[in-house]
């Protein structure tokens, strides 16, 4: 991976976790740094091996100003986040996974609510984070047995008054009539950034495919896309190709999609036209 700089950018590590670094701030989401071989557990008795390495190790990272985690699952919150985050480290989660990560030493750790918001600020410049819905699952059998989920819009101003970079960070999401709020708050996104994969636990859908990813691109419309945790784990059964076609297919004039492979960083804003 290429040396950081401090211009904004999102660099993508592997599954969920990515890098952005939004003009002086550091945000981390989703900290997955397993190696390829490792299991991840996923509670209720589940676990997964990985297939993948992630583009860097966490200790090769700078210390993050703030850890967003869209919910407590080891393939989004590992062994290695746990043992090398700095304890007084931010984490910005929902208030299950906040209590557990208490529990664990993690004196910063917070409940975010949906739609509340929580800002940093540097100088003239500002970072407001705030909680968007997310639902891993619309079956209430399966509903009992997952933790809840939170998406997040970050809204990034480098100067008073300036207009805001948006990102949406999806979190594992099914689609779900509550995502239509988003659209309202937010009806100008930049970037969003698609947790697919297309798992499932007991026949139910726990984050969406390649039909769901763009069903929700074309509700919330967002400038670009990226996609992410598609293929680390084997109960990813949506092939991220799948989704690239179906976008190509249904977004023709609309959202730029862009993939990135490991390690790679991705300016932004994005550039007009993503090749």
């Amino acid at each position: 991976m290429a040396p950081l700089s401090r211009e904004s950018t999102l660099t993508f590590i592997g599954t969920a976790t990515t890098l952005l670094r939004l003009g002086t701030f550091t945000v981390l989401t989703d900290p997955n740094f397993l190696r390829r071989g490792q299991w991840a557990y996923l509670g209720q008795g589940m676990v997964s091996r990985r297939r993948t390495d992630p583009a860097a190790r966490l200790a090769d990272l700078p210390r993050p100003d703030v850890v967003l985690l869209s919910h407590l699952h080891g393939d989004h919150f590992d062994r290695v986040a746990r043992r090398e985050l700095p304890a007084d480290v931010p984490v910005l989660t929902t208030a299950a996974a906040a209590r557990r990560l208490g529990r664990r030493g993690f004196r910063n750790a917070a409940a975010l609510p949906t739609w509340s918001t929580e800002t940093l600020a540097d100088g003239g410049a500002a970072l407001t984070i705030t909680a968007v819905p997310a639902r891993h699952s619309t079956g209430p059998l399966v509903r009992r047995v997952l933790p809840p989920v939170m998406g997040s819009v970050l809204e990034y101003v480098a100067t008073p008054g300036a207009e805001p970079l948006r990102i949406y960070v999806s979190g594992d999401t099914v689609l779900h009539d509550e995502l239509r709020g988003i659209r309202e708050r937010f009806p100008r996104l930049d970037l969003a950034v698609l947790h697919l994969g297309g798992a499932r636990v007991l026949g139910a859908l726990v984050s969406m495919d390649d039909r769901q990813g763009v069903d929700l691109l074309e509700l919330l419309r967002p400038a670009h896309a990226v996609p992410v945790h598609f293929d680390d784990y084997p109960m990813f059964a949506s092939p991220v190709s799948n989704f690239l076609a179906e976008a190509a297919r249904r977004c023709q004039g609309g959202t730029a999609v862009r993939l990135l492979q490991r390690g790679e960083r991705l300016p932004l804003p994005p550039p007009a036209v993503l090749d």
